[in-house]
């Protein structure tokens, strides 16, 4: 690992040379493959490179057109490149879910692949309805589906890389088992580093109480890929004190337009350039749903904010 720091100009910010920034739709208020209530693809195509963005995730599968050949074109000819897939995943329950979780997970890594794309982000489910708030099963896992979500991790990394030659980088998320610094320490030391990396996402794991330098700073060499996000303190005190769920908490509007929340983002991205490895950073900014003018216009004011990062 390179330990050299971020270097810059005589009056310019760090030049953070191995950060690749990007955006995805859910920074357009995008969750589903199909709602009303979101913006076309082609919108947030054309906005996207429009504010400035190069790189994008696929986002929810179907959003983005699934034949290859008609995607690449329509990314090409707007100067966009693809990242990463997405799925979900239920791997703590076992070989049980194996079959289930393949056919979803081989349908977007086959998409990614051609398009492509070198990553895959895994995020755990949910232990309780996004709606509702009720449980949909226990918050804490048992030892035994520990097991189960350390080794079906892996067995989706090696089948991953070996049928599509991506890499899988596990997102911890709110309202998943894979949450706080404890539960993401626990799985880190599980999981095999040769096959398993991390998708810090910043606005998440402070969400959960996290400390996103610290995280990179410990378990730098786990760190394969970073969302860039920022959680509003008193809207998330307020979240916590009530027991909101994640989707009614977004609706009132804990995750915020950078920089006016935490964590602080240039230590973030100061401590993911002295890894000294190419890293993506996607932007995301969750605001599902939302009005289809909003997305553009902050998209615009935080691609304006990290270029003074130095990103």
């Amino acid at each position: 690992m390179d330990a050299a720091g971020p270097v810059s100009g005589p009056a310019g910010p760090p030049l953070l040379d191995r950060i690749r920034v990007g955006s995805a739709p859910d920074s357009w208020g995008v969750w589903f493959a199909d709602d009303p209530r979101q913006v076309p693809w082609e919108r947030f195509l054309d906005e996207v490179a429009g504010a400035g963005y190069e790189w994008i995730e696929l986002g929810p599968y179907g959003y983005l057109p699934t034949d290859p050949a008609r995607l690449a074109d329509e990314t090409a000819r707007r100067g966009l490149r693809v990242s990463a897939g997405t799925v979900f995943t239920s791997l703590h329950h076992g070989p049980a879910v194996w079959d289930a979780t393949w056919a979803h997970v081989r349908q977007v890594a086959a998409l990614a692949r051609e398009v492509g794309a070198g990553h895959l982000v895994v995020i755990p489910s949910f232990w309780r309805d996004d709606r509702t708030a009720a449980l949909v099963e226990p918050p804490e896992l048992t030892a035994e589906q520990w097991t189960h979500l350390a080794r079906g991790t892996e067995r989706l990394a090696r089948e991953v890389r070996d049928r599509y030659g991506l890499r899988i980088v596990v997102h911890p998320h709110a309202d998943t088992h894979l949450d706080t610094e404890e539960h993401v320490e626990r799985f880190l030391d599980a999981t095999d580093p040769g096959l398993v990396d991390l998708c810090l996402d910043t606005g998440h794991y402070a969400y959960c109480g996290g400390d996103s330098v610290k995280l990179i700073e410990t378990y730098g060499e786990r760190i394969g890929y970073l969302h860039l996000k920022q959680v509003d303190p008193a809207v998330l005190a307020d979240v916590v004190a009530n027991g909101v769920a994640f989707g009614p908490a977004v609706r009132r509007g804990v995750m915020c337009e950078p920089p006016s929340g935490v964590p602080a983002l240039p230590p973030v991205l100061a401590a993911a350039q002295r890894l000294g490895v190419d890293l993506f950073a996607i932007v995301e900014q969750d605001m599902y749903p939302c009005p289809p003018e909003k997305p553009l216009p902050v998209a615009v004011r935080t691609r304006r904010f990290l270029r003074s990062c130095g990103a």
